[in-house]
This record gives C-alpha cells, structure tokens and sequence, in this order.
C-alpha cells in the first residue's frame, strides 16, 4: 500500500477542523496527522510532521492564515498549501495566491470533490477550476510593487519563455500551449519548469499571476 496523504488542517474554529477531519478520514488514502487553531501553530505543526497538504483558513486572529501561508512557503520543499475560504475569490486569497498556495477551495465544497481535491493539490497540481482561474487572473489588481518586481524579472527571459509565460497568464494548458507554438508537450514541460525557477514561482498559478502584473496579458 503507498503511504496515505499527510494532511494539516488550520482553521480558528474547532467544528470545522472537526468537520474536515471527519471527511478527510473517510478516505483511505488520506491521513489528517494534526489540526491547528491559527497561523503559528500551523507552521509549528507543518515543521513537526512534514504534510502533503495544508489546508488553511485565511481570515483567523492572532497570526492570520494568509501570515502561515507565507511562511510556509518560504520553507525549500514545502507542503502544497491550499486557502479556504467563505467567500469566492478576493484580493485576500490573491495575496495568498502570491505567497504560494497551490489554489483555494471554498468551505462548503462537497466532502467527495474535496478528498479528491486534496489528491490533486498531493499530486502539485493547481487546486482551481478553470473558471475561477480566470477570475483570479482578470482581479489581479497588479500593485506597484508587484509590477516591478514582474518586470524585473521577465526581462531575464528568452523570447520563448515570455511566449509560454503569456500562454499562462491565458490559463492555456501544456497542450493547448503546444499547439498554440507548435512545441511538444514535453518541450513545453521544460520550459515551464526552468522558467518557474527564473521568475521564482513555485506554480503555474503564480506565473499567471506574474505575467499580468508584468503586463503580458491585457485584462
């Protein structure tokens, strides 16, 4: 048998970790190996047991979920940190987006589609429906800051990458960019991995992110 999902979840309110340990441990592939009541235990929880998945709620007081998330994903092979929230996409979850977290999911998300987004955000793919990434995108509200910063960094890029990097600022899958620059999509997968590491992302979200404050993508 493979080793089960290792899974922290972060929320202020006791139920709903109850409620989402309840769910998660429904399924045999997936363990809930800690619970945290706000940001500073979850950091000390993720540094004690090494999870998969974190997910974390954004809005909590003392250290906030959006501090955690930061934090976390500071730390060289981190854990795929997903935001939960209330609400539908926000600035808040942008920001937490910004930070590194692999997607959101909203609290009350069917326990099936859940679990199995809990295996999708394991497996270090973006925890978003197509739509909401679209959303996101298009309310990137790209601060002077961030534009800057985009900037700067685009300008390490070869044509190509600036090319694939637009492609993902649309959303495009690694086929959809393939056919788009008649690459394969194995082409395509490198040059996504090296161009993450130049513009210092850790996921094709961020990118997205990226390319719009960079001014590659016209809302």
């Amino acid at each position: 048998m493979p080793e089960p999902i290792r899974v922290v979840v972060v929320d202020d309110e006791p139920m709903v970790c109850a409620h989402l340990r309840t769910i998660l441990g429904s399924a045999e592939d997936v363990e809930v190996v800690d619970d945290a009541n706000d940001g500073a235990a979850a950091v000390e929880a993720v540094v004690r047991h090494r999870p998969d998945v974190v997910l974390m709620d954004l809005r909590m007081p003392g250290v906030d979920g959006l501090t955690a998330t930061e934090r976390i994903c500071a730390v060289p092979d981190h854990p795929a940190v997903v935001a939960l929230t209330t609400f539908d996409a926000d600035q808040y979850v942008l920001r937490a987006l910004r930070a590194g977290a692999a997607g959101f999911l909203v609290k009350s998300t069917p326990p099936q589609d859940l679990i199995g987004l809990v295996r999708v955000a394991a497996d270090g793919h973006t925890v978003l429906s197509e739509e909401a990434k679209r959303r996101l995108l298009a309310a990137s509200g790209g601060e002077q800051s961030a534009r800057e910063r985009a900037v700067r960094l685009v300008r390490d890029l070869t044509e190509r990458e600036v090319e694939v990097l637009t492609c993902l600022g649309r959303g495009l899958s690694n086929a959809q960019i393939a056919a788009r620059l008649h690459l394969s999509e194995a082409t395509v997968k490198s040059y996504v991995s090296r161009m993450l590491v130049k513009i210092e992302c850790d996921n094709r979200l961020q990118a997205g992110l990226l390319a719009y404050d960079a001014g590659l993508v016209a809302k």
